[in-house]
Order: structure tokens, then sequence, then C-alpha cells
């Protein structure tokens, strides 16, 4: 059973290690002055974007915003969970990978999640042969045959059977209640319940989950199996059965035939997102070996980021229904935030009535792919044409309900290039200017706001099954995604005109207050010395301010950690996506672009902890606005204030005047 690596074993590879060498061994690089740079791995470029720094032993790439560490780059390029990267490299250093005890509760997660993965394994094998052996198997190879399936693409996606009948399963690996337990744990047995809703002790009390069905292994990342899904030989309901969530699958961060994919794809140049795993596996039998679905749930935000770890774009597959049209539309929304300059994302809504599997087995898979390179829009065009539906942007009212509609959702998306471009076409197609179209913005969080402060609050399984309002319906009882946190790329801000000896923060590239903390502190750690009190942050709301607490108290723990150690560190007791927002500060060229301007004019300075306790003081300023605006709201309603807030209040307006 692996234990967990000591973060002292993981600092002083990262330390030994040389990130140029190891790169090297796998993309050839050129030394730039004082970095090395390459065509960056990740995605296709004809001019090399991929950067390697010696002196930070990290490497980034300014097109697709890879980015990381000795065992990040591991990770990506041989496609290693972390504790194989370490030990991967770890080899090339001659070093054994020492291991530590861990917690009581943390050691009977991983036996328990190691347990499951051995048993679904094993099930997973189970149906294989059951599909090979079983009398009754004839019945589902003949139906695999008429739906045009290969004895290749069913061995490559590991299809199975699961033989008609209520215990084959429970017979075949559950020999004791304890096993049968197990299997219900990994949500492949039902328990059955007595008339008085209880069940008898010390005996086997469940029956099959699937049964008489065609079953799909979804696997995850690492090629496990995790979960399964079934798919019925005749015409019952439900058609499709899927695995509950269990400790180790989770339907909303799993994309069914990810892991094919990459197996059959060195470099996954597009994936095709589609509604099915019979989709997934029929355009596999015409050789379209990239196609991914979502496991019966709408494509959310984490099926958005999984995918783009992988490739810079995605096609969406779906028929053309309501409900197609309906999961393109959830699709998008939750695309927009990811939507990074560099990254391209088009859709394809199909003729009714028809799906991928249907219509590939009619085309064939050359016209099938010429079908997506000709007919598929990209997001651009599908967001347009989706939201002017039914409106007449030939009137004033038309073009003005584009605008209430199509602005909050392009308000989604990250700072860059494309949300730029994105504004200009709306801004064309509504004869609005920018600064209107964000008036309009921030009208529509207002009155969202009201809205949904007027209604009762809904559970987190309403919020999760809430089907989004068509476009053609009236906007003002629509209610648009509210924003949820994104990364924000470094931007450059409005110049105001300024004295010639104060040009320091005019025309520079900036990041919102939040972010620059945390970009100047990954740059001098001696910054967190400033900070006094760290429970402010701790507790804020905001994720950024919550992540910053969390850096200042780490460099308090050790501050003799640099750039490097520290993202080795954040990644292994944080994960990949808090690590990856790090690495992304880090390396926004945003305090190396100041001192490049420093140095060729006299009259910019650079001084971090001047720029820090400036943005410390931007932070105490909102804040401020903030508490004075809930007061005034809270006089408005007609509400006492105590007379600690009046003061408060006063002496707030006391300032504005001198």
């Amino acid at each position: 059973m692996p234990s967990k690596i000591p973060q002292h074993f993981i600092d002083d590879l990262l330390a030994r290690a040389d990130i140029v060498e190891l790169v090297d061994s796998r993309v050839k690089l050129r030394k730039t002055g004082k970095n090395y740079s390459a065509c960056c791995p990740f995605h296709d470029e004809k001019t090399p974007s991929f950067t390697v720094s010696p002196d930070k032993q990290f490497y980034y790439c300014f097109g697709c915003g890879a980015n990381g560490n000795a065992i990040g780059f591991l990770m990506e390029y041989d496609r290693l969970p972390f504790p194989e990267a370490v030990e991967k490299l770890a080899a090339t250093r001659g070093l054994e990978v020492p291991r530590e005890q861990l917690a009581p509760g943390q050691e009977k997660r991983q036996k328990e999640s190691q347990s499951l993965y051995q048993l679904t394994e094993k099930v997973a094998d189970y149906y294989r042969e059951q599909l090979r052996s079983h009398p009754t198997a004839g019945n589902a190879v003949a139906y695999l045959r008429n739906r045009g399936l290969s004895g290749e693409i069913a061995r490559d996606f590991g299809i199975g059977l699961a033989p008609p009948g209520w215990d084959n399963l429970l017979n075949a690996l559950a020999d004791t209640p304890e096993k049968a337990d197990q299997l219900e744990l990994a949500g492949l047995a039902i328990r059955r319940q007595d008339s008085d809703g209880n069940t008898k002790p010390n005996s086997r009390h469940h029956y099959d989950r699937f049964r008489n069905r065609i079953i799909f292994p979804i696997r995850d990342q690492r090629g496990r199996a995790i979960a399964f899904g079934g798919r019925v030989l005749g015409d019952e309901k439900p058609k499709y059965l899927n695995s509950p969530e269990t400790p180790i699958f989770h339907k909303s961060r799993e994309l069914y035939g990810l892991w094919e994919a990459r197996q059959a794809n060195r470099n996954l140049e597009r994936l095709i997102v589609v509604e099915g795993y019979m989709d997934v596996v029929a355009l596999a039998q015409f050789d379209i070996r990239c196609a991914v679905a979502t496991l019966g749930t709408a494509c959310g935000e984490d099926h958005i980021q999984l995918a783009f770890r992988h490739t810079t774009e995605l096609l969406f597959c779906f028929d053309g229904d309501r409900a197609g049209r309906t999961a393109a539309r959830r699709a998008l929304e939750s695309a927009l935030p990811q939507m990074q300059d560099g990254r391209s994302l088009h859709f394809l809504l199909l003729p009714e009535g028809e799906d991928p599997d249907t219509l590939v087995r009619q085309l064939g898979g050359e016209r099938f792919q010429q079908l997506m390179e000709e007919q598929a829009l990209p997001l651009e065009d599908f967001l347009f044409d989706l939201l002017s539906e039914d409106l007449n942007l030939q009137t004033m009212d038309g073009r003005a309900r584009l605008s209430k509609l199509a602005a909050p959702l392009l308000d989604l998306l990250p700072e860059g290039v494309y949300r730029q471009l994105m504004f200009q076409q709306l801004a064309s197609r509504t004869g609005l200017d920018k600064e209107t179209l964000q008036e309009v913005i921030q009208a529509e969080k207002a009155r969202n706001t009201q809205v949904q402060r007027s209604q009762p609050q809904q559970t987190t399984a309403e919020q999760e099954h809430r089907v989004p309002l068509e476009p053609n319906q009236d906007s003002q009882h629509r209610t648009p995604p509210e924003p949820w946190p994104r990364d924000r790329a470094p931007y450059l801000a409005e110049a105001s005109p300024q004295e010639p000896g104060n040009l320091r923060r005019s025309g520079q590239y900036r990041l919102p207050p939040e972010r620059m903390l945390i970009a100047l502190l990954l740059h001098h750690p001696q910054l967190s010395a400033q900070i006094k009190d760290l429970e402010h942050f701790r507790t804020s709301s905001d994720p950024d301010l919550a992540l910053f607490a969390q850096l200042v108290e780490l460099l308090r723990n050790r501050p003799e950690y640099n750039l490097n150690q520290l993202l080795g560190y954040w990644r292994a007791h944080h994960g990949a996506e808090s690590c990856d927002t790090l690495a992304q500060l880090a390396a926004s060229q945003l305090v190396s672009s100041i001192r490049q301007l420093a140095q060729g004019n006299s009259n910019l300075e650079y001084d971090p902890q001047t720029e820090f306790s400036d943005c410390l003081q931007r932070l105490k300023q909102t804040a401020d606005k903030q508490r004075k605006r809930d007061l005034l709201a809270q006089l408005k309603s007609g509400t006492q204030l105590s007379q600690e807030e009046q003061l408060a209040l006063l002496a707030n307006w006391r300032r504005k005047d001198n």
C-alpha cells in the first residue's frame, strides 16, 4: 500500500533536478538569452512559444499556457500521475523515494480506494469474459455486429456483457456478505430491503445493478476501470444505466473515451464531445478516435477543464432536437470561462432524429469528417446565432434584447484578445459601444442580484438540475449564470494623463489587486512579513484572497522556499488545478515587464514593497466603499444604524469631502 512521499524529499529532488536537461531529453531546446525555447510539445505551433528557465527551474508556454516544474512536465508529457512522476524523476538522479506514514483517516481512505480499484478491474474482466463465454452472449454479439462494431473496437473499449439474472456478478465475486458490501460501495450491487425496511444481518442481501446489458467500462486518466455504463439489448427502460457516484468515481470529473482517445493519439489535435457511449464507440469504428462523452450529466466546467488539459480544440456534436440544443447551450455556458487565447470551440447540431452513431454509419467516416469541417460553427457564430433566434436585429428592440442576452455571457470570458474580439463582434451587431455594453452587464448583474434576494434559496440538487431558458424567452425573467471565479490574465490598463515623474502605474501590465498580491509574493517571498492580520484574508469569500492567505502561511513556515520548491509543495498538497493558478501568475511576465520598463526609463520605478502596499490599500478602499454602500442601503430601507455604523459612515463622508 503506497504511503505519502515526504515533502522534504520532493523539495530536495526539485533542487537536484535540472529541468533543462529533462525537457531537452524529450523536446529539443534552443538557447535564447538566459532561457531556452522550443515549439510547445503540448499544442501545435510553428513559432516557438515554449520557454524553459534554468534560473527558476520552470517551463511556460505563451501559446497554450502549459506551465510547471520538472515534476509537472513529466506528468504532462509522459502522462503520469504525481507519485509516478516523482518516482521517474528520482530514478534519473539515482534516488530512492522514501515514504512516510499517513494519518489514520488518510490511510483508511487510501486503502478503501485501492481496494475499490482492484475490485472494479476484476469486474471489468468478468464482464469481458461473459461476452466471450456466457450461453446468452450470442444475442449481445449479434447486437454489436448489427450496430457495425468490430471485435477490435470491442476489445479496445473493453466492452462486455452483464448476463440476464439477478446475482451473476455477486455469485462470481462476492461469496461473503463483506464482499457483497464492497460491491455495493463500488456501485455494482444494490441492497434489497425487507418489507419493514431493514436488511437481515449476516446474510448477503443484494442483487446485481447491471443485468442483461452491454457493458461499457468507464476509465480514468490512468486507464483504470472506475465505473460502468450499461445499455439494454432491447427496448426496455431505462435504455442506459450508469454507475452511481462512489469514492473513486465522480461523473462531473470524468469523460468516457478520454483514455482510449489518448491511447490512439500521441498528440490530440481535437476532442469531439458527444452525448452517449455508442456515439464514442461508433465514431472510433470509423477511425474517428478522438470522441468523448459526458456520463449521464450535462457538460460542466470540470469536463471542459479536463478536455482542455489534453487539447486546444473542442467540437461539440449533439442531436439537433430540443434536448440537444439545451445540452449545447449548457456546454457553451460552461466553456466560456475556459476560453483562453489559443483555444478553439466549435458546435455541430445534427439533423433532428440523428445522432453521431446513426449518422456516421450512414455517411462513413470520411464524409462525417467532412461534415464536421464544413458545417461546425465556431463559438462566436454559434453563440450569436443561438441568441439571435426569433429576434429581429433590424429593429432597436431586437438589438437591445441581443445585447442584454449576450453581454453577461461574454463577461464570463477571461481577459485576453479573444474576449476583446467577442465584445467588438457584439458591438458591431448591436451598434452599441463597449462602454454601453459594460453598463448593460452591470445592470443585468444588479437585476439578477435583486431577483435572487427576492426568491427562496434553491437546494444544491435544484441548482444542478436547473434547465437554462431558451434564448428567445423574455430576458427580464431569464437568470443568466453568475460569473464564477476565473483566471484573469494580465491586461493592458487604460493609460491616464499623469505627471512625467509618476509613470509607474500607467500603461503597464496590471492584475487585479488580489492576484497582484499573489504574483508579487511568488517573486518576493519576504513580502509575507508585511501581513499582520492573516485572519482577514483566511476567512474571505474571495477565492484569490483565501489562496493568498494559504501562500502567506506557507512562506511563514518555509521562508527558505524558492519558486520551484513552492510549486512542488503546492501540487503535492493542494492539487494540480490550484498549482496551475500559481504557476500562471508566476509566469505572467508581470514583474519582469515592469522591470524591463524601469530599466529603459529613469522616471519608471519598480519597488515591490510599494507595489505590495499599494495593492493592500486598494483592497482596503474597495472594502470601505462596499461597506459604505451597504450602510446607505440599510438607511434607505429604514433600518436603524448603530452608533458605530453611523460614525463609520460619517467618517467616510468627511474623507470624501477632504
